[in-house]
């Protein structure tokens, strides 16, 4: 089992980079981060930790082809990967549709698992063969090249996916694997591999030797309530982006759901809070003591998931996006600390 975390890149940049280091040390997989707009640049970010890390791989989960053009994902990519070592993948995906509508996007009209596919595609072989000329659905090239070259023979690149099941089957078939955002159940993630494998069945891959992630919110501490509350405060704004059958899929009505959505849309953020009961903060994240984490986690590894990717919360990032204060939430060094010690022994 891998263990790897995100990293909102909204603290100040050197805390940033001491979290990566010590992460670096700790023995975590990778360091991954979302490319929007909202937050810190990632790539400058990782750019910078490259000289201050030796096996700790970085990149996007995930970038939205929709947003940045996939040749520059690529050039982005091959040049860090030559910053690090050959540390370097990106997962790409539509993009966060809140986002894409405050550029104007409306993404049902996108064609968002078609876009992402050939994005895909474009960054495969540009990563691949240093040129590209190709006349697609969404993108045109005649001759383009670049000297941006990955040290990796292969650099990883992987699809992120929610809704499913045609997203987990493409990204077995035509990616290096997926990185299923915030689902909490064995039974989200059994629907996540099976369709994973009838994908991986038709490109004659084994679908185990794929990267089968799962991306969740989490935090942890000694004090399991604080823990909790951190999660909670923060899952209503990751699950307002969850589809209603994915919703379905870890136990929640979508119904249960419409109270919080309304508080965080008309940007009451402290009653969307005051609407995430225990019950829903409990069952949309892995939060609590060390012990909790690795049931849960434990729970969703017999589905066949084989890479933990943990969203950690603290309390500047539940400040920073709900403007709420808690105290004695464990830092993110805190929290690295003790997934190293009491969380990855339990997967060796």
């Amino acid at each position: 089992m891998k263990f790897s975390y995100v990293t909102l890149p909204d603290y100040p940049v050197a805390e940033s980079l001491e979290s990566i280091k010590l992460a670096d040390e700790l023995g975590f997989h990778a360091v991954y981060a979302a490319d929007e707009t909202w937050h810190k640049d990632l790539w400058l970010i990782f750019a910078a930790a490259a000289d201050k890390t030796t096996q700790i791989r970085m990149g996007p989960s995930v970038s939205t082809v929709a947003l940045r053009e996939p040749t520059l994902i690529a050039q982005a990519a091959a040049t860090l990967d030559e910053l690090t070592g050959g540390r370097a993948e990106v997962v790409l995906s539509s993009g966060n549709f809140g986002l894409l509508a405050q550029y104007g996007i409306d993404w049902s009209t996108q064609k968002p698992l078609s876009r992402t596919k050939e994005g895909a595609h474009v960054v495969r072989t540009l990563l691949d063969d240093g040129a590209i000329t190709f006349d697609g659905d969404f993108y045109h090239y005649h001759g383009l090249f670049s000297f941006a070259r990955p040290v990796q023979d292969h650099l990883p690149v992987k699809l992120g996916a929610m809704r499913g099941p045609k997203s987990f089957q493409v990204a077995a078939e035509f990616s290096d694997g997926c990185h299923h955002a915030l689902s909490y159940t064995r039974e989200a993630y059994e629907y996540m591999y099976e369709n994973m494998k009838i994908g991986a069945d038709r490109a004659g891959k084994d679908v185990d030797s794929l990267d089968i992630g799962a991306w969740v919110v989490f935090a942890t501490g000694e004090d399991s309530a604080i823990a909790k509350d951190a999660a909670r405060s923060m899952v209503g704004l990751y699950a307002s982006a969850m589809p209603a059958e994915q919703l379905q899929r870890n136990g929640i009505a979508p119904e249960a759901m419409a109270p919080i959505i309304e508080k965080l849309g008309a940007g009451d953020l402290a009653g969307s809070i005051e609407a995430t009961t225990p019950e829903i903060g409990d069952t949309l994240s892995v939060a609590g003591t060390p012990e909790e984490c690795v049931a849960k986690l434990k729970d969703i590894a017999a589905a066949g998931v084989n890479h933990m990717i943990l969203a950690i919360t603290d309390a500047t990032l539940v400040k920073t996006f709900m403007g709420r204060d808690i105290e004695g939430v464990a830092d993110v060094n805190t929290q690295l600390r003790l997934i190293h010690d009491k969380i990855m022994p339990e997967f060796a």
